[in-house]
């Protein structure tokens, strides 16, 4: 799908067709759309299709005056994948005509700036593009790590009271996500050091100060990846042994029940033998081994009782 927009005294505007200074969105795009972006910007073939690769690393590139800036960005994936957050390649091309980002996917990053809940979206400022980008995804990564981190509070009370592997597999899908976070925060800020060493962002003074609050906002994320992933890593070895330790309970219950209950049986297995017993003859014999039975048992579970073993 491709999307034109510019930016006007009115705020963010989809146009028809593109302008000098524009912004061409393209999101999961054909083959045919790819094409049709090519023939009007004088810009290399494979700045168009790197960020359609999922592996795709975060990387900048120059070449023919255009410049391309390859960041990895969080997305929330449907219920049917192997994890809940993953992260996927946005490609931006920064060419002489208009400015292009390129998504395998839709994705929440594309949908903001469009939507204009990002601040300032300027089209015909390329470089503070870029950090608009930049910030709006940090932005994003920390809304998904505090989603996280809520399901995860959820997950530990569920746990609490759990004989059952399906909360620490579920934990275990959110530490791979926190995993792919991590990798891709980290990446990003290599990234974005080599632009600010390259001078990208000195054209104007704002841009520097909202770099900062870019680099700032990352680090935070970094951070806080970290932290949370530390946190369900022991987490999930406490709750392994909570596990373990809570079925040894239920089996050591189990047990003692069976203990108890057959001291009865025993006794009743005796005296249902065809041969002489004691009280054979005798017309209470019958509530003198139910007595005799009771007193075993209930002895048996005041040791057990003693022991904390019921």
């Amino acid at each position: 799908m491709i999307t034109i927009l510019r930016t006007s005294e009115h705020g963010l505007e989809i146009i028809e067709r593109p302008t000098d200074g524009c912004w061409i969105s393209l999101t999961e795009p054909t083959s045919e759309e790819i094409a049709q972006v090519r023939a009007l910007l004088e810009v290399p073939d494979d700045f168009l299709t790197y960020a359609l690769d999922l592996d795709e690393r975060s990387r900048t590139e120059r070449e023919d005056g255009a410049l391309l800036i390859v960041l990895r960005i969080p997305i929330l994936q449907a219920a049917t994948e192997d994890i809940p957050y993953g992260v996927i390649p946005l490609g931006i091309v920064l060419s002489p005509e208009a400015i292009v980002t390129v998504c395998r996917y839709e994705n929440s990053i594309v949908d903001k700036l469009i939507s204009a809940r990002t601040r300032n979206v300027t089209t015909h400022k390329p470089t503070r593009f870029v950090l608009q980008v930049l910030y709006t995804t940090a932005i994003q990564y920390l809304a998904y790590l505090r989603e996280i981190d809520r399901t995860i509070d959820t997950l530990e009370d569920r746990l609490q009271a759990s004989l059952r592997n399906r909360e620490l597999l579920e934990l275990l899908k959110y530490q791979k996500s926190l995993v792919y976070f991590a990798t891709a925060l980290r990446s990003n800020e290599l990234m974005m050091e080599r632009l600010q060493k390259s001078g990208l962002f000195r054209a104007f003074p704002e841009d520097e100060d909202l770099l900062d609050d870019v680099l700032t906002e990352n680090q935070q994320a970094i951070e806080m990846v970290g932290i949370s992933n530390n946190i369900l890593s022991q987490m999930m070895d406490a709750f392994a042994s909570i596990i373990s330790n809570n079925l040894n309970v239920v089996m050591k219950f189990l047990a003692s029940v069976t203990i108890v209950l057959s001291i009865p049986t025993l006794i009743a297995s005796l005296y249902g033998m065809n041969v002489a017993l004691p009280f054979a003859n005798s017309p209470s014999a019958f509530y003198a081994v139910l007595a005799l039975c009771a007193v075993l048992s209930l002895t048996l579970v005041a040791i057990f009782r003693r022991r904390d073993w019921f």
